[in-house]
């Protein structure tokens, strides 16, 4: 039982941290918007790298990647919380709790695609942003990265009774 409030108490810490990502993405938009826009345009990176012509200059497409970002994280955070939820309404016994697992598999792994595909992999590699001083992005991402990964192989395993 205490492994499966465990894995709960994860789920539900994730989704807590994703709703105030998102929610601080919402209510302060300029912070993270900036380093989108730096990132995109590349205009922080290397001078005159060969890398450049991936620069991405329209403020139109600047606004729908950061709002696919933040709708990204909106869908983690409610992923997360009705994973959690389930799973909750399922701790009593291990084949339920396995079962509802599948909310929460998706949110982490949502997470993980997030930090992991559109920071480390798309920000950091396609736009450079390991290039960057000031915008860059990819420690914070790969701790969110490693953090979703350890909850989802955590969360993975499969709960059975313990005999005492």
């Amino acid at each position: 039982m205490y492994t499966r409030i465990s894995k709960l108490v994860l789920v539900l810490a994730f989704a807590l941290y994703a709703s105030l990502v998102a929610f601080n993405n919402l209510t302060d938009y300029n912070s993270n918007f900036t380093l989108v826009t730096h990132v995109l345009m590349m205009d922080t990176t290397f001078p005159g790298n060969q890398g450049l012509w991936r620069a991405i200059h329209s403020p139109v497409m600047h606004h729908t990647v950061y709002s696919l970002i933040i709708g990204t994280e909106i869908a983690i955070a409610a992923l997360c919380w009705l994973g959690g939820l389930r799973l909750y309404r399922s701790i009593q016994t291990p084949i339920a709790f396995n079962q509802a697992k599948g909310l929460a598999i998706l949110g982490l792994t949502l997470g993980f695609l997030l930090w992991f595909t559109g920071f480390m992999t798309i920000g950091g590699e396609w736009f450079l942003m390991w290039q960057s001083e000031t915008a860059n992005g990819q420690q914070a991402a790969f701790r969110l990265a490693m953090i979703i990964a350890a909850i989802l192989i955590y969360l993975g395993q499969a709960d059975e009774e313990q005999q005492i």
